[in-house]
């Protein structure tokens, strides 16, 4: 991991905890504060050390954005964006924290460290913070890729002739099952909205009333709007794009089939979609590509309803692997088939170079 990014990652999680002890202040009511009088007292001194340390972190890192570091530049011959980073765990971490003051998915998070326990991490142990990806096939507007629980942003090029492309990435959650599941499609955005209403359909309004919690015909934009402060509908009826006012959720299979992001990422990403931008949702388990002369593989598991085959066949991988070494005329290939298997199997979701290839 370079130093610009391990500087990047601290000034990440130094403003999102900043944010969150700052709302937990905000949130407090005249009589809480007279109730909880020494509770926000470390709270204050707390945040006030944060800052410091925040504003520290922003000026050894030349102000780098959040926005920014969710943004790659690729070309048509490299496949691979970004590296993975590294955390030593606090005392007191958890996955859910982290995954939010890193801006990555929990099920990402989780997957890239099986043997960590995601809700009581042992102080002192080192994660991955898994934030390579090799791309998806698909390298048009918007890729959703349901397997990976993450979005793809491919920017329009400034000009048609433009070799070095940019890619923006996020981590979202997707349905949660058999009836809610988010299903493929090929569509585009129809509409955007900032601060939108949420009309709750006649089934989840149906669902909260078998759980005795009855929702209005209506949800006004604000704090308990779960479409947050953004929204881009699709053209697939019904389906949308959106913000929450939940973030510990991103990165699971927990919403109802439409498409929730982190409030950063969805603010991102409407400010540069535009009208008619296609989407593509997918169910892509295994990707590879090639970064300089090392063809990478990247597996995560299917989502099953979603899936042709069983999630134990690895016959997919052998033939995306056979389809990118197939240039004998140009290159010979070394396979390194075993870490192929591994990395099949055990669907960790971090690229593994897999084969090399060399000019003859």
């Amino acid at each position: 991991m370079s130093l610009q990014q391990n500087k990047s990652i601290w000034c990440l999680m130094l403003w999102s905890r900043l944010s969150r002890l700052r709302s937990l202040t905000e949130y407090s009511s005249a009589t809480q504060l007279s109730s909880h009088a020494s509770i926000l007292k470390r709270l204050n001194h707390t945040r006030m050390k944060l800052k410091y340390l925040l504003i520290l972190s922003l000026l050894v890192s030349a102000l780098l954005s959040v926005a920014q570091a969710a943004l790659y530049t690729y070309s048509a011959d490299h496949d691979v964006i970004g590296e993975n980073g590294s955390y030593t765990i606090q005392e007191g971490d958890n996955f859910l924290q982290l995954a939010q003051d890193l801006q990555v998915g929990w099920q990402e998070l989780v997957d890239a460290n099986p043997d960590i326990d995601p809700w009581i991490p042992h102080a002192g142990d080192i994660i991955v913070i898994p934030t390579q990806y090799v791309l998806p096939t698909i390298r048009e507007g918007i890729v959703i890729n349901l397997a990976e629980l993450r979005l793809y942003y491919f920017h329009p090029p400034a000009m048609p002739a433009d070799e070095q492309r940019k890619v923006s990435t996020f981590a979202i959650s997707v349905g949660k099952s058999d009836q809610w599941s988010t299903p493929l499609a090929a569509t585009y955005i129809s509409a955007k909205h900032k601060r939108p209403s949420w009309y709750p359909p006649e089934s989840i309004r149906q669902e909260h009333e078998e759980r005795n919690d009855p929702l209005p015909r209506i949800v006004p934009p604000g704090p308990d709007n779960p479409l947050g402060d953004y929204s881009l509908r699709l053209a697939l009826p019904g389906y949308l794009i959106h913000g929450t006012n939940v973030p510990e959720g991103i990165g699971m299979r927990v919403t109802h089939g439409c498409i929730r992001m982190h409030p950063i990422g969805i603010e991102k990403l409407f400010a540069e979609v535009t009208i008619k931008t296609p989407v593509n949702i997918i169910n892509q388990a295994y990707k590879a590509g090639w970064m300089d002369d090392q063809l990478y593989l990247e597996a995560h598991s299917e989502i099953e309803e979603q899936a042709l085959a069983a999630s134990s066949n690895l016959t997919e991988f052998v033939q995306m692997i056979i389809a990118h070494t197939d240039n004998a005329e140009q290159f010979s290939y070394t396979t390194f088939w075993e870490q192929g298997y591994q990395a099949a199997r055990n669907k960790t979701g971090l690229p593994i170079a897999v084969s090399q290839r060399a000019k003859k």
